[in-house]
């Protein structure tokens, strides 16, 4: 097949877009993202514009948008700058029983009689996952989000690509005894595709991240068998998160920061060797959103203890052991590790949609910490995290930017398997 071949995909579920980023810098192109939340909506919008604004180039559009943009708008002036179908590739739907038809009639159109080689998505995982069952108890039993996967089947049925991506929790294997996963590999069999599934660690694959999610990855079986699971190589990990993805971000005290103005950078791109090779830093010479949330005094107190104790033989705080005035919360039993700093020195935890409601679990490792300096993680250290490019814009409040962030698939990952997708394609 032709190198050159521009394969086409849909991305359902598509969130804020990681997923799909990685698959356009590994030289795919989006026909249709569909998703129902309206903030990562927006934020999809302001990315295709990102993308055919540099395609022309007219970056310096992209550019006059972030450096004048106001708190509590959207994107609305700068998706005027490109044509509509641009903006159009983006589809704010829910889907489900009652909408996918006329999702359907949409996509048709925007594929203009076009193959659609690959279908990529990941339905979201609250069912399936620890933190959701906690949660939800029984009712996770009865929960529609259950069932999603069996919309991304119908995709499957209608546009017939070659192959698809299908990202999801650990917990998508084990849920209601497994059955659920069966019925996908059944469903997926019935029409004509193989899948495996893998757990794939990001910090295995250029992310500073010790992630871990299933990645399903499906295709048309065919007589010449020329398709399987992506091989991705397990690459060493010899980068740190203070040292190589922090340090050339100014400095921020809790509460500190804008969620829109420009952010200059304190060290020399030539200096950062892993944002260069893993292109975090992006094409602008500035980033944005680089906002510490606020804290209380009591939580900066025990966010020093902890850094403290990190710094100490890299000990990891127990809320139980406390100072009892410090303990806020009930619950002493489980959770107790609900505090937790950084690794400076090597990748960081998961980083997950709860992220928006507490920083707690995201202590910025503060060098020489004080009452005064300690915080937890920006919006854009975030992004970072989940290698996000500096140029990516997360439209809508500060929490829904961090939701977005911690749903989201991390783009090098993303890209990586998008590559070796390439080859058999």
């Amino acid at each position: 097949m032709n190198q050159n071949k521009n394969y086409k995909f849909i991305d359902l579920f598509a969130g804020a877009g990681g997923l799909s980023e990685g698959f356009i810098r590994a030289g795919f192109e989006p026909i249709a993202h569909i998703e129902m939340d309206h903030y990562a909506c927006d934020t999809l919008k302001t990315r295709a514009a990102y993308h055919y604004l540099k395609a022309n180039n007219k970056l310096s559009i992209y550019e006059q948008y972030l450096r004048t943009k106001k708190e509590k708008t959207d994107g609305a002036w700068l998706w005027n700058q490109v044509p509509k179908e641009v903006i159009d590739t983006v589809i704010q739907e829910a889907i489900g029983k009652e909408t996918i038809d006329g999702i359907f009639k949409k996509v048709d159109r925007l594929c203009k009689g076009q193959k659609v080689d690959i279908i990529i998505g990941g339905p979201p995982c609250q069912a399936y996952s620890i933190a959701g069952r906690a949660r939800l108890g029984k009712k996770i039993e009865d929960d529609p989000r259950n069932d999603l996967y069996k919309f991304y089947v119908e995709f499957l049925k209608r546009y017939s690509p070659e192959m698809f991506v299908f990202e999801n929790v650990l917990g998508i294997i084990t849920a209601k005894r497994g059955e659920p996963f069966a019925d996908l590999k059944k469903l997926v069999d019935e029409l004509g595709y193989d899948m495996e599934a893998r757990v794939q660690i990001a910090s295995q694959h250029g992310v500073l991240q010790k992630r871990q999610r299933v990645i399903i990855v499906g295709w048309m079986r065919s007589e010449s068998n020329k398709y399987g699971y992506p091989e991705l190589t397990v690459e060493e990990m010899c980068y740190s998160v203070m040292k190589d993805l922090f340090a050339d971000l100014p400095l921020r005290k809790a509460g500190e920061g804008k969620l829109c103005e420009t952010i200059s950078y304190t060290k020399p791109l030539s200096e950062m060797e892993y944002l260069k090779q893993s292109g975090i830093r992006g094409v602008l010479d500035f980033t944005t959103q680089h906002i510490a949330r606020p804290t209380n005094d009591n939580d900066r107190e025990i966010y020093k203890i902890a850094v403290d104790m990190w710094f100490d033989g890299k000990r990891r705080l127990n809320y139980a052991e406390l100072p009892s005035r410090l303990q806020k919360h009930k619950n002493k039993e489980t959770f107790l590790n609900r505090f937790s700093v950084v690794d400076p020195d090597g990748c960081c935890h998961t980083v997950v949609a709860h992220i928006a409601m507490d920083g707690h679990y995201y202590i910025y490792p503060t060098p020489n910490p004080t009452l005064e300096n300690v915080r937890s993680i920006t919006v854009r250290e975030a992004a970072r995290l989940q290698s996000f490019p500096d140029d990516y814009f997360f439209e809508g409040s500060r929490t829904s930017a961090l939701m977005q962030i911690g749903n989201a698939v991390p783009v090098i990952l993303a890209q990586r398997i998008a590559e070796s997708i390439k080859k058999m394609l």
